[in-house]
C-alpha cells in the first residue's frame, strides 16, 4: 500500500445492516493506518449488524446518525457493501443526500461491489467510468454509467471496485484519493 499521510482527514462511512464485513473492516484499517479517523455513519442508530456473505459476523457501533452527518464534516466517503445493505441505504433519502453532497463537494467516494446501487439512486453514475460486482453492470449501464470488469477504476475521485478480492487495490486507491484532496471533476 501507498505510504501516503492522511493524519488530519476524517472518512465517513456510510452502511447499515446487511454490509460485507471485510469490505467495511479492511478500508477501514487502512485509512486508519495511513493516519485518518475513520467515522462509521450509518441510518440506524446503536450498531450494525456484518455479514460474511450470508453468514451474520460481528456488530459496529455507529457514530453518527445520516440525518445529522454534513459532507462538510468529512474528507471523503468509503460505501462498502453487502446486498442487504446496499439495497437498504439506497432507499433511504437522507443516506442519497449525504452521498450527493459528497460529490457536489468534490470530495473523494470509494465504492465497493453493490455500493454502486446508492450512486445510481444519487444520480451520481451518469458519464462516469467505474466496475461494481457484476451483477449491476445492466443498472449502471442504464444509468448513464461506462462499466467494466477491472480491479479498481478511478474517475476524477471517484474510487470503485468489484468484491472483497479487490481489496488491496480499493485500499490503495482510496489511501491515494484522500491524500489528493478534491477533484474538480467529482461533480454531482
Amino acid at each position: 500500500m501507498s505510504e501516503q499521510n492522511l493524519s488530519g482527514k476524517k472518512i465517513a462511512f456510510l452502511l447499515t445492516d446487511g454490509v460485507e464485513q471485510v469490505e467495511l473492516t479492511s478500508p477501514w484499517q487502512a485509512v486508519k493506518d495511513a493516519g485518518a479517523q475513520p467515522v462509521l455513519v450509518s441510518p440506524k442508530s446503536g450498531s450494525v449488524k456484518g455479514f460474511n456473505h450470508v453468514d451474520p459476523a460481528d456488530e459496529f457501533p455507529v457514530d453518527v446518525a445520516v440525518s445529522d452527518a454534513n459532507a462538510s464534516d468529512y474528507d471523503a466517503l468509503v460505501l462498502p457493501g453487502g446486498v442487504v445493505n446496499a439495497d437498504d441505504l439506497r432507499v433511504d433519502k437522507d443516506s442519497v443526500a449525504f452521498v450527493r453532497d459528497f460529490f457536489a463537494s468534490h470530495k473523494p467516494v470509494a465504492s465497493i461491489c453493490h455500493a454502486a446501487w446508492i450512486l445510481i439512486e444519487a444520480g451520481v453514475a451518469n458519464g462516469r467510468k467505474l466496475t461494481s460486482f457484476h451483477t449491476l453492470a445492466t443498472d449502471l449501464k442504464n444509468a448513464g454509467a461506462t462499466w467494466v470488469d477491472e480491479e479498481v477504476v478511478v474517475d476524477q475521485g471517484l474510487v470503485s471496485s468489484r468484491n472483497p478480492d479487490d481489496l488491496p487495490a480499493f485500499n490503495a486507491k482510496i489511501v491515494e484519493e484522500v491524500a489528493e484532496g478534491k477533484h474538480a471533476g467529482q461533480t454531482a
